[in-house]
């Protein structure tokens, strides 16, 4: 399948993993079995199981304009939310469950999940672990290219993060970050910066990985940023998911628009830029933490800086390449959006705030998800962002 446009643009696709909640509960059902082949009529193989059976996975076909994967956002929300309501649940785009669930978390009944579960042993069922993330492909690229990519691309991944944290609640306790999918997902092996390879390097490490057990196959590398096994792509795994779906999309325009900016210094032979594993960790620890109201660090001069001076300065490095495809005033609509309304993280918790019910946070959550138009529509008043939750004058230590 061609993933580049006529226009030279890559293309983009987005999978998005959605939680299943009981209409009557609002915590997490293990109804994947009834909702996959029923979103399956209209959606073919874009509609797809998950590791936990109280999860579904959604993916648009790729596209290279924003208005076809607005349209893509829309059409496998609509299929999926259709097939949830009908097995008597609501679907819900949210970084982790917002109600307690009921644990041992119910397996997808397959093989390969399995040997995962048995693999990763008591992370399969830590509290919070129905992590549900938002996957952006970009391609056509070659292994060479989407490596090359990566390595420029990995110091501004925290701030692409920070935009999309949506995972405040973690099985009824708001617990002090952001993003408690962050720390969640940290469990798993392998999760964490791509290191910066080439191909040569970039097949040792896959064989070594899988030699030592580290992983079961090279399905299971969690790097944020790692070339596709069955695809020409990159995929970026950095995101909650949104309910709001302006979020992807802004997600996925910004991505594409770095992917060509690097992609060219790259064949200018423009080195990335120095960045250690242990900075890249904290960089997106903080990210987690706070979201837009944190700080991150500036990768050309290893200073602390607001996390949005440092999407301004994303932003302006990605306009050029953004105004060649025509996506230059979407992506200041939604940019603006972001930094005034804040992040779905700020939404979950002005929506709490109202009256201090989880169910409402769920209802929420589930409304934005299935309604196409909902990145259109106005975010609560949130006030000046708070940041994190404050447990004894610190922020809470327990997201990771």
């Amino acid at each position: 399948m061609a993933m580049t446009g006529r226009d030279g643009a890559l293309s983009m696709g987005v999978e998005e993993e959605f939680l299943l909640v009981d209409r009557a509960t609002r915590s997490s059902v293990p109804r994947a079995h009834l909702v996959v082949p029923h979103a399956a009529r209209s959606l073919g193989p874009q509609a797809q199981h998950e590791f936990l059976a109280t999860q579904v996975e959604a993916c648009t076909r790729p596209v290279t304009s924003a208005a076809a994967l607005r349209s893509e956002l829309a059409r496998t929300r609509r299929a999926m939310a259709a097939a949830a309501e009908r097995a008597g649940c609501l679907l819900v785009a949210s970084g982790t469950a917002v109600l307690p669930s009921r644990h041992p978390l119910p397996l997808t009944p397959s093989d390969r999940y399995r040997r995962v579960a048995a693999h990763v042993g008591p992370i399969a069922d830590q509290t919070g672990g129905e992590i549900c993330g938002c996957h952006v492909h970009l391609g056509d690229l070659s292994r060479a290219d989407a490596l090359a990519i990566s390595a420029h691309l990995r110091p501004w991944l925290p701030v692409l993060q920070a935009l999309c944290v949506n995972s405040p609640f973690c099985e009824g306790r708001d617990r002090g970050a952001a993003s408690m999918r962050t720390g969640r997902y940290l469990a798993w092996p392998t999760c964490g910066p791509a290191p910066v390879l080439d191909p040569d390097e970039y097949e040792r490490t896959m064989r070594r990985l899988v030699a030592q057990r580290v992983i079961l196959d090279r399905r299971m590398l969690y790097w944020y940023a790692r070339p596709s096994e069955h695809l020409p792509t990159l995929e970026v795994r950095v995101a909650d998911s949104n309910a709001d779906p302006g979020v992807p999309l802004l997600l996925a325009l910004l991505l594409r628009a770095l992917a060509h900016t690097f992609l060219a210094a790259h064949r200018r032979g423009t080195p990335p830029p120095p960045a250690s594993a242990v900075v890249l960790r904290e960089a997106h620890r903080q990210a987690a933490l706070g979201g837009l109201a944190g700080a991150g660090t500036d990768p050309r001069t290893g200073c602390r800086v607001p996390i949005p001076r440092l999407i301004a300065d994303l932003a302006e490095m990605a306009a050029p390449a953004l105004a060649r495809t025509g996506d230059l005033e979407t992506v200041r609509l939604l940019l603006h959006r972001r930094l005034t309304c804040g992040t779905g993280a700020d939404r979950q918790r002005a929506v709490f705030a109202r009256r201090h019910s989880l169910t409402d946070v769920v209802d929420d959550l589930a409304r934005l998800t299935a309604d196409p138009e909902a990145d259109g529509a106005p975010a609560p008043a949130l006030g000046a962002r708070s940041g994190p939750a404050r447990v004894g004058g610190r922020a809470a230590a327990g997201w990771a």
